[in-house]
């Protein structure tokens, strides 16, 4: 039902019981097939530089505003001072079979008064791409998320890159629309993909999520029995999608 107020003019719904979240802590995030830690110099930016620091994985950066690196200390130093940042807070992907990270995500765009949050400054390396640990690690992110309050987890993107619109829409984010020339970054003109995960859809969709990850849902070589695709689609209206075209996901 609509609401009016007393100009009789429509408005939003009332939030009596709303408060703002807390802001994301440097915390860590435990699941199945990965570890999220806060990011750090001296614990990872070694195993990340074996991960990606060679010119062959230089393509991994096109559509980050940073990198790639010109050697292993400007990459130490950039993890440094970045390590540091409140807004993002970077956190690194582990695979928990060696302790070494393979990856690195964050939460940036922190508004708490809005209970807005984003997922971005995705990297994962290519040991860590098209896996099940990749899949978990932003699922426990966003997890968090909504753990905390928040009503709202976005995720934009450039909208030339494709491998991370399909993946918001393989996560069960809801396109938005595009901000045209929203960015200029690395001397080039960026329109925006905006999409969304709102508070109200999260409980159907982490309860997607949930029986993907679960071992039943893999065999004992690592094949899905169920798509996330198909089950995220049995929860949202309008499924996943056309954009994306779904492989087989690796085991970490």
């Amino acid at each position: 039902m609509s609401r009016h107020n007393e100009f009789g003019q429509p408005i939003g719904p009332a939030l009596p019981e709303w408060r703002p979240p807390s802001r994301p802590d440097r915390v860590v995030l435990t699941g199945r097939y990965c570890r999220l830690e806060p990011l750090d110099a001296d614990r990872h930016a070694d195993a990340l530089w074996d991960a990606w620091g060679s010119s062959a994985h230089d393509a991994l950066w096109t559509y980050l505003p940073y990198g790639p690196f010109p050697d292993a200390e400007a990459h130490r130093e950039w993890i440094r001072q970045s390590a540091l940042t409140v807004d993002p807070v970077f956190l690194a992907i582990l695979d928990p079979r060696t302790g070494h990270a393979v990856g690195w995500l964050s939460w940036m765009r922190i508004t708490p008064e809005a209970g807005s949050i984003e997922i971005g400054h995705l990297m994962f390396s290519p040991v860590l791409q098209r896996t099940t640990a990749a899949t978990e690690a932003l699922f426990l992110l966003i997890q968090e998320c909504f753990r905390l309050g928040y009503r709202r987890v976005e995720w934009k993107c450039d909208a030339l890159n494709r491998p991370s619109r399909a993946a918001a829409l393989r996560l069960g984010f809801t396109y938005e629309g595009l901000f045209r020339q929203a960015l200029v970054y690395k001397g080039r003109s960026r329109d925006t993909a905006w999409y969304s995960i709102l508070d109200q859809e999260w409980g159907a969709l982490e309860a997607a999520f949930l029986g993907w990850l679960s071992p039943e849902n893999f065999s004992t070589d690592g094949i899905q029995s169920k798509r996330l695709t198909s089950l995220i689609s049995a929860v949202k209206p309008g499924g996943p999608g056309a954009l994306f075209l779904e492989t087989n996901p690796r085991h970490p």
